[in-house]
């Protein structure tokens, strides 16, 4: 599959700033699919589906290129937590997550409707969080105004010292792209971040 352009079905500037370290050339596009949780689901199932969804959206504008889909779901005890929008969410988010461990479930997606190709891998990271004081929640949430992170948690920047220990097999999961499973799917796909020159992001 020499020469597929490669698209990312995101507008996540996390999830943007982590492709771009494996150098191969990619555009962006915003998928526009409705990220509500559908009623009853699990947040790994949330998860897996609009990772897919994602990459599926963007393919059916694509069809020659190879795109990328990915979600992420904070799940305390098999409920989801999603993206707070606001300092009260947040501020909610962070005191129910206190002390206990939260497993955010970072799916993602490889999809290239020219040759069939459609795969998915979940990868979750069991993060056990310190039991915050109320002050130290504010003026985290005041230093990072992180309201567009799953759960609140920007772990990437101050959000690490919310933080007590993290256990996972993709340390990029985290911030929202499991590097590793996107290496693998990619190569699976015809694209080889090791091997020849993807298209140039614009052709």
């Amino acid at each position: 599959m020499p020469g597929r352009r490669l698209v990312l079905a995101s507008t996540s500037p996390y999830r943007r700033e982590l492709l771009a370290r494996l150098r191969l050339p990619f555009v962006v596009e915003s998928p526009e699919v409705d990220e509500r949780p559908r009623p009853g689901e699990a947040p790994v199932e949330t998860a897996s589906r609009l990772a897919l969804a994602k990459a599926h959206a963007v393919a059916a504008r694509h069809a020659d290129a190879v795109v990328i889909g990915s979600d992420q779901v904070a799940d305390l005890d098999g409920h989801g937590v999603g993206k707070p929008g606001d300092h009260e969410r947040a501020t909610a988010q962070l005191r129910a997550m206190r002390g206990r461990v939260v497993v955010f479930q970072t799916a993602v997606a490889v999809v290239c409707r020219a040759t069939g190709f459609a795969e998915s891998a979940l990868v979750p990271v069991a993060v056990r969080m310190r039991d915050l004081s109320d002050a130290e929640i504010e003026r985290y949430l005041r230093a990072e105004v992180p309201y567009d992170c799953a759960g609140s948690a920007k772990i990437e920047t101050l959000g690490i010292a919310l933080v007590e220990s993290v256990a996972s097999d993709d340390p990029t999961a985290l911030i929202g792209l499991p590097l590793i499973r996107t290496c693998e799917l990619l190569r699976r796909a015809g694209i080889d971040p090791l091997g020849e020159p993807a298209a140039p992001a614009g052709a």
